[in-house]
């Protein structure tokens, strides 16, 4: 794999089990790139290693005035230089290939591994952590994959050093021989405390990163309530425990450099100082002992690589976790304990109910449907839920399914009985969507949740998604009050921009209010016309007038098509054809939005706000209170 081949066309399935086994599986995946840089890193590294020999040959040859031997050394210094300028260069090109091609693979994988799980990525991984491991960590794991191959030839070259030293002069080639596994080697009860101090530092710096794009994310609501010097002083706390962890960290790693300096130096004193002595006692000559001394010079070269290797895999191996964690992580259900199908699913004709056996929830076909719940998350849960692919330890599995409460009351339908335990996923028209491919479950069922992202780009190209062709992009804009969004795009766009389709959409629409984010998300919800809408809080950040409004678009828009709204609205739930309560898990109550205020406590107190004590002693007055206004709008 080259740069120029770059991305990959399928990143492959990981080893996501542990950090180490992921690293593993890398570098099976690059066992060609390793090869050839390995090669090259051999070449460059036997040069190095050859230099010393040659400078002793020439010493050799001037004491014995030899010049055909001058000569031969003269040949054999240009051979070595060319091996090392070349071999220095490849490695150099091979090793970062292997470094970027790495990254790309990590990052194809992790890009695959978002577009999977969507917006449940960030409600099962901190955002701090996403963002460390889509960016610092992918360029530790791929210093590691690129540090491999040069570690493996700098091996090799020691080795080469210490035979062809015990063959060259044997009395200092033991010297050296014994010696050079000892400083390899001396650094390695250090290593595990420098990698506790680096992760200690790594944690704080992935909870400070956290913290500062929490704190990106809500610095308008911040200005408004006046928390901008609250969190600004969490942030100074959180980059001072980085600073001391970092500190921490660095006196470890400067302590194992210095025991990298301090012992080859003690080496090369001690070669000097016995090889003198032998040289004076006629043992060995000049060129022996200046060889020698040489050849440790030269290897204190290739051991620094034994201690970038040890530094990469101690960066790397948290980073390479982090990455296989999110990796691992997978959308499953009870479908997965089922033997897989071998004969293909077709996708259900349309017109068909979207029904969940796990809470008992039914959304007729072309009819507007709003769910309350009281918690909302368990109402994010359901609406991902409802498109088919719900998370790793889905509540809703855990809500009891199994109890006949679970079911629909007064639906009059079989299907609508409360589905047993491990029931299958939701279903279309009988057909469960887990067992669809995913392109075509998210072509029949689009969920929308409460945080939608606008990607940077023009209007018209936010536009521009897979969608009917039945609904225009003006109807989908009108129906979600987006005129006075368009009238501040057109403003803040540059001269010469007339149209508003043709305006610019900053980063993650940071430029438009939360109300304007979300009516643009809506009316590309809108503008797609799947056959099943599910909207979850899609007016959470809106007035009550245009929310009035907005219900009235959706009503209209998507007159005869299924529409499921998630939300504890009065105005949404008062415009749809049903509404269904969820509590504990699984449907307690269907019915119209002012017949569940008259007759069911638990609706009332989740729609109204109400405590239990209001609820007590204000339910009688409130009933009474909605008779009389349906009474007095019969008679208009």
């Amino acid at each position: 794999m080259q740069i120029s081949d770059l991305p990959y066309p399928d990143p492959g399935v990981p080893d996501a089990r542990s950090g180490p086994r992921f690293l593993l599986w890398l570098g099976r995946g690059q066992l060609g790139g390793q090869l050839k840089s390995l090669c090259w890193g051999v070449l460059h590294f036997t040069g190095v290693a050859a230099l010393p020999y040659a400078v002793g040959l020439g010493v050799d040859a001037v004491v014995d005035r030899e010049p055909n031997g001058l000569l031969l050394v003269g040949v054999l210094l240009l051979v070595t230089g060319v091996a090392i300028s070349v071999g220095d260069a490849m490695l150099h090109r091979t090793a970062v290939t292997n470094w970027i091609t790495a990254a790309a693979r990590v990052q194809q994988l992790l890009a695959r591994k978002t577009a999977e799980l969507g917006s449940a990525l960030t409600r099962r991984v901190a955002a701090g952590e996403v963002v460390a491991v889509s960016t610092g960590d992918v360029e530790k794991i791929g210093w590691f994959v690129e540090a491999v191959s040069r570690f493996l030839a700098a091996v090799f070259s020691v080795v080469l050093v210490c035979v062809g030293l015990l063959f060259y002069a044997p009395e200092l080639g033991v010297v050296v021989a014994i010696g050079v596994p000892v400083i390899a080697l001396a650094s390695l009860p250090l290593l595990p405390r420098a990698t506790r101090r680096a992760d200690v530092q790594r944690e704080k710096a992935g909870k400070a990163t956290e913290l500062a794009s929490d704190t990106v994310a809500g610095l308008r609501v911040l200005r408004g309530i006046g928390g901008e010097e609250l969190f600004l002083g969490r942030y100074r706390e959180a980059s001072q425990e980085v600073r001391k962890a970092a500190v921490r960290s660095a006196r470890m790693w400067a302590l194992i450099s210095a025991i990298q300096v301090v012992l080859p130096g003690a080496l090369m004193i001690t070669v000097v100082w016995y090889g003198a002595t032998l040289v004076s006692d006629g043992r060995i000559a000049v060129g022996e002992l200046v060889a020698a001394f040489s050849a440790v010079a030269t290897l204190l070269y290739q051991l620094r690589h034994f201690q970038e290797i040890a530094m990469a895999y101690s960066f790397s191996r948290p980073s390479a976790q982090r990455a296989a964690r999110v990796l691992s992580l997978s959308r499953t259900d009870a479908a997965a304990e089922r033997p897989a199908r071998t004969d293909p699913v077709t996708a259900p004709a349309a017109g068909g109910d979207l029904y969940d056996p796990r809470t008992g929830l039914l959304a007729p076909t072309g009819r507007f449907t709003a769910v309350v719940c009281g918690d909302p998350d368990l109402a994010g849960r359901l609406a991902e839920r409802l498109g088919g692919h719900p998370m790793d330890g889905d509540p809703a599995s855990d809500a009891g399914s199994g109890s006949g409460a679970g079911a629909e009351a007064g639906t009059g339908s079989g299907a609508d009985a409360a589905a047993p335990a491990g029931a299958p996923s939701v279903l279309l028209g009988g057909v469960a969507l887990d067992e669809l491919e995913l392109d075509t479950a998210r072509s029949l069922v689009l969920v929308q949740d409460k945080d939608p992202v606008l990607l940077s780009g023009t209007l018209r190209e936010l536009f521009d998604v897979p969608a009917s062709g039945a609904v225009e992009s003006a109807a989908a804009l009108d129906a979600a009050q987006c005129a006075d969004v368009l009238d501040a795009l057109l403003q803040s766009a540059p001269d010469g921009v007339e149209d508003p389709m043709d305006a610019r959409i900053t980063e993650r629409g940071r430029s438009l209010s939360g109300g304007q984010r979300q009516r643009l998300a809506l009316a590309r919800s809108l503008v797609t016309d799947p056959e099943v809408l599910v909207l979850d809080e899609p007016t959470s950040a809106v007035d009550s007038h245009t929310e009035a409004r907005i219900a009235d678009g959706i009503a209209a828009l998507r007159a005869g098509r299924t529409t499921v709204v998630l939300a504890s609205s009065p105005l949404l739930l008062d415009r749809a054809d049903r509404v269904v309560l969820i509590d504990g898990g699984t449907v307690a109550a269907v019915g119209t939005h002012r017949e569940l205020l008259r007759r069911e406590p638990r609706y009332r107190a989740v729609v109204t706000r109400e405590t239990d004590e209001e609820q007590r002693l204000g339910g009688l007055e409130l009933t009474e209170l909605t008779e009389a206004l349906t009474e007095i709008e019969e008679s208009a």
